[in-house]
């Protein structure tokens, strides 16, 4: 456990009658720390849950480095949709198929129908019926968009939810020791120096790509209520990401310029940037529209490119790095600011692998041999292009990991995240390199924790530190 001079860190909170899901006394980052089936050691009800003392507060932002277990029991725990796609209802767009509530189908030339949908904007119409669960869908929907019950996507909701209750600021984190380290010419390595600025270089703009892309995007395809109430709750994340480099960057006395525009002046931060823009150009366009298979799969391939591989492959050679020097006690205060970044992430990044696989049941039309290879081609170029910065941030070794042995493990994340949208292994027999990444990062344990009621949610607006 990793704290510093924090008036907080060890304040307890009262014990509670009901049962309540124990954190442990004593969460570390040893090996023999990292639970292998993936269970729940403490489950609701169970006998830690009973002491009458005191027990330990909640992690927070500011209580430095912890545990992942302890981390990620505040992590969300909505169901996920299948990544095998179903027979589902004929679509709106086929031919002869009614719209639900007695609406008319779309036609080609209708503006609301097959060219994208409703936006929430359109005029009232008094007296219309009240909307009904079956009505709603993921894209290329008629129904009120301002309508955000009944729902249809429960899980939407809940990541939403799961999001609120997640909630922390960068300035809640405690940044001495690493400005101290900093500071200090032999408190860390040429190698180590240049591991932060480059990751500083692209995260920093890395999530303002994204935050442009949900905003300007994908926002306005989706046309169901309670995804982009999640959507919503998704861009203020990124905004607090970006914050929270910013925060970094002034905290260490970085040169704002370099950090910033790194993305436009060095390659290796350049080449991810520059593979991700284009897959938001098409979506972006104020004349392209869902409703067409065509462009139902160019927005399914522009999420694919985002949230599987921008936010599921591309952040973790740098998540890795930045996260192994606070294991080691080095930029304790940076790598705290990773961890609840990652854990925001990882939940970004399942809420939108599961809209794309109900994208999928929905318009199975669009799932064909041709695009799924397509995909699988995007996902190998993007796992050379992130193994290529492994070796360009670290071309010598440097904290026990060495620039192949990411090669390995990139091909090991890609291989999860090609099942999790129902795409074949790519990469047979790899395995992860770094098994205490599977506590940190809880690859082995990312289904779990989303399919699993959490049983312990609180923002800092609910904790008490009396």
């Amino acid at each position: 456990m990793l704290n510093w001079d924090d008036p907080l860190a060890n304040v307890t909170t009262p014990a509670r009658t009901e049962p309540r899901a124990a954190p442990p006394s004593d969460a570390s980052f040893d090996d023999a720390s990292v639970d292998t089936d993936g269970g729940n050691d403490f489950p609701l009800g169970s006998d830690a849950a009973a002491a009458p003392e005191p027990t330990q507060a909640p992690p927070r932002p500011g209580n430095g480095l912890v545990g992942n277990d302890d981390l990620m029991r505040t992590a969300g725990a909505a169901p996920v949709v299948s990544p095998n796609p179903v027979p589902a209802q004929r679509s709106l767009l086929d031919e002869g198929a009614h719209a639900p509530s007695g609406e008319r189908a779309p036609s080609a030339d209708d503006d609301t129908g097959a060219q994208g949908g409703a936006t929430g904007l359109e005029n009232l119409e008094m007296g219309a019926g009240r909307l009904r669960v079956d009505d709603k869908r993921i894209i290329n929907c008629n129904a009120d968009l301002n309508q955000l019950v009944p729902f249809k996507y429960d899980w939407a909701w809940q990541k939403y939810l799961d999001g609120c209750a997640n909630h922390w600021m960068p300035q809640e984190i405690n940044m001495n020791a690493d400005i101290a380290l900093w500071k200090d010419p032999n408190g860390l390595t040429e190698d180590e120096r240049t591991i932060i600025k480059r990751n500083m270089g692209f995260f920093s703009t890395a999530d303002s790509l994204v935050a442009n892309n949900l905003v300007l995007a994908v926002y306005r395809h989706i046309t169901n209520p309670e995804c982009r109430q999640y959507l919503l709750r998704q861009a203020f994340e990124e905004a607090l990401h970006t914050h929270a480099y910013q925060y970094v960057v002034e905290s260490l006395g970085l040169d704002e310029g370099e950090i910033f525009n790194m993305y436009r002046e060095l390659p290796a931060v350049a080449r991810k940037a520059e593979w991700a823009l284009p897959y938001t150009q098409y979506l972006a366009d104020p004349n392209f529209h869902t409703g067409t298979p065509e462009n139902d799969q160019r927005l399914l391939r522009e999420l694919v490119a985002f949230y599987v591989i921008f936010e599921g492959i591309f952040f973790y050679v740098g998540f890795v790095q930045v996260l192994s020097m606070g294991r080691r006690n080095k930029m304790t205060g940076t790598a705290e600011q990773f961890q609840y970044i990652l854990r925001d992430e990882s939940m970004h990044m399942n809420f939108g692998i599961d809209v794309i696989n109900q994208i999928k049941i929905e318009n199975p039309h669009v799932w064909t041999e041709a695009f799924k290879q397509e995909l699988v081609t995007m996902i190998r170029e993007a796992v050379e292009l992130e193994a290529r910065y492994a070796h360009d941030t670290m071309p010598r070794g440097v904290l026990g990991l060495n620039a192949p042995m990411f090669e390995e493990y990139l091909q090991f994340i890609a291989n999860r995240r090609c099942a999790q949208i129902g795409l074949p292994e790519q990469y047979p027999g790899v395995s992860n390199p770094f098994p205490w990444m599977s506590e940190v990062l809880d690859l082995k344990k990312e289904k779990n924790f989303f399919e699993t009621r959490v049983t312990e949610y609180q923002t800092g607006g609910a904790l008490s530190w009396d």
